[in-house]
C-alpha cells in the first residue's frame, strides 16, 4: 500500500512538473497582458462583450466589430462606466458585414493601422436559427456557414501573415458543443460549427510550432442576461420555447461572465481547446465513447421533446429511365399525378 501511495504521489507530482513547464514554453508574447490588442468579433453584445470586459480589465486594447454601429457604440459606453477600459482611445468600433472577405481584410488593416499590431483575435460572431430540418432552407446552411465559419476562416486568412511575421499571437474560435455534437433542430447552425471546430483545430496542428496558439472553444448552453438572439421557423412559438427555457435554465447553462473567464485563463494558458460547463464536457466526451447511444438519445428527444415540422416532408422525385437509339436519358419525373 505504502508503495502504490507513494507510486501515485511521484506521478502526480511529475504530471505537475510537466504541466508547469509546458506553460513555462509559452512565448510571453502569447501570455495576455497589458497593452496588447485583441479584436473581437460579434463584440457587441453576449459572450464576445463579455470578453471584451475580461480583457479590457487585463488592459488590452480592444477592437470590437459587429454589424450595428449602434450597438457597439452602447457596448463602448458599457466597457467605459464599468472602468474595465478608462480610455475612450483603448476602444476601436468597426461596424462592418464579416461574410464579405474584404470587409475582413479591411477590419485587420484597420486595427493595425490604428494600434500597430495585433495580439490576439477572437472569432466569436455567430448566428442561430432554430426549427426542424423540413422546415429549414438551403439558404438557413448558407448563412449560417457565411457567418460561423467563413467569418472565421476570412479573418484567421488577414490576420496570419502578421502573426506569423512577428511568430506571436493568439486565435480564439468560438465553436459550440453542437460543433462536437449535432443538436436536433439546429442542423445549419452544428453544420457550421463542425466545419469551425475542424479548421480550428488543423490551424493549431499547423501554427503552434510556428509561435502562433490556436484555442478552440466549445461552450455549452449560456445565459447573456438579455434577449435571446436567434431565428425561428416552423412552429415558432414552440421552438422559441424549448430554447428559451434550455438557455436561461441556471442547470443547464452558465453565465456569460464565466465562460468569458474561463476563456480568459484558457488562452493566457496557451490551451489547444476547451469545452465549457459540466454539461457540455460531459456530451462531448459521451458522444465520442458512445455515438450510437448518443445519437439514439437525440432522436428521443427529438421525438418526444421538441415540436414537429410544420412542413411535410417533400415526396421523392421519381427516376425514370427513357431509351433511344443514341444514348440513355435519365430525368427527375415530377411525381404528383399529371
Amino acid at each position: 500500500m505504502k508503495k502504490s501511495t507513494a507510486f501515485y504521489a511521484t506521478q502526480i507530482i511529475a504530471t505537475s512538473l510537466a504541466a508547469a513547464a509546458a506553460y513555462a514554453l509559452i512565448p510571453s508574447e502569447n501570455r495576455l497582458r497589458w497593452g496588447q490588442v485583441a479584436i473581437i468579433t460579434g463584440g457587441s453584445r453576449g459572450l464576445g462583450l463579455a470578453i471584451a470586459h475580461r480583457l479590457g480589465k487585463a488592459g488590452l486594447k480592444l477592437v470590437l466589430a459587429a454589424r450595428s454601429e449602434d450597438d457597439l457604440e452602447l457596448a463602448r459606453d458599457q466597457i467605459l462606466r464599468s472602468r474595465d477600459v478608462t480610455d475612450e482611445d483603448d476602444i476601436l468600433l468597426i461596424a462592418c458585414d464579416l461574410t464579405d472577405s474584404n470587409q475582413c481584410g479591411a477590419l485587420i488593416d484597420s486595427a493595425i493601422r490604428t494600434f500597430g499590431r495585433v495580439d490576439v483575435l477572437v472569432n466569436n460572431a455567430g448566428i442561430i436559427e432554430v426549427g426542424a430540418v423540413e422546415d429549414q432552407t438551403i439558404e438557413a446552411y448558407e448563412r449560417a456557414m457565411a457567418t460561423n465559419f467563413f467569418a472565421a476562416l476570412y479573418l484567421c486568412q488577414a490576420v496570419l501573415p502578421h502573426m506569423l511575421a512577428r511568430k506571436s499571437g493568439s486565435i480564439v474560435n468560438i465553436s459550440s458543443i453542437g460543433g462536437k455534437l449535432a443538436v436536433p433542430h439546429m442542423l445549419p447552425y452544428s453544420a457550421a460549427k463542425f466545419a469551425l471546430t475542424g479548421f480550428s483545430q488543423g490551424l493549431h496542428a499547423e501554427v503552434r510550432s510556428k509561435g502562433v496558439r490556436v484555442t478552440t472553444v466549445c461552450p455549452g448552453l449560456m445565459r447573456t442576461g438579455g434577449e435571446v438572439h436567434a431565428q425561428f421557423v416552423g412552429d415558432v412559438e414552440k421552438e422559441k420555447q424549448w430554447f428559451q427555457t434550455a438557455a436561461t435554465t441556471p442547470l443547464l447553462s452558465v453565465t456569460s461572465e464565466y465562460a468569458a473567464n474561463r476563456i480568459f485563463s484558457a488562452v493566457n494558458a496557451g490551451r489547444a481547446e476547451i469545452t465549457i460547463s459540466p454539461q457540455a464536457w460531459l456530451m462531448a466526451r459521451t458522444a465520442g465513447l458512445m455515438p450510437e447511444t448518443t445519437q439514439f438519445v437525440n432522436s428521443l428527444v427529438n421525438e418526444y421533446v421538441l415540436p414537429a415540422a410544420v412542413k411535410a416532408a417533400p415526396e421523392p422525385a421519381v427516376l425514370h429511365v427513357h431509351h433511344n437509339e443514341s444514348d440513355d436519358e435519365i430525368s427527375a419525373a415530377d411525381p404528383s399525378p399529371s
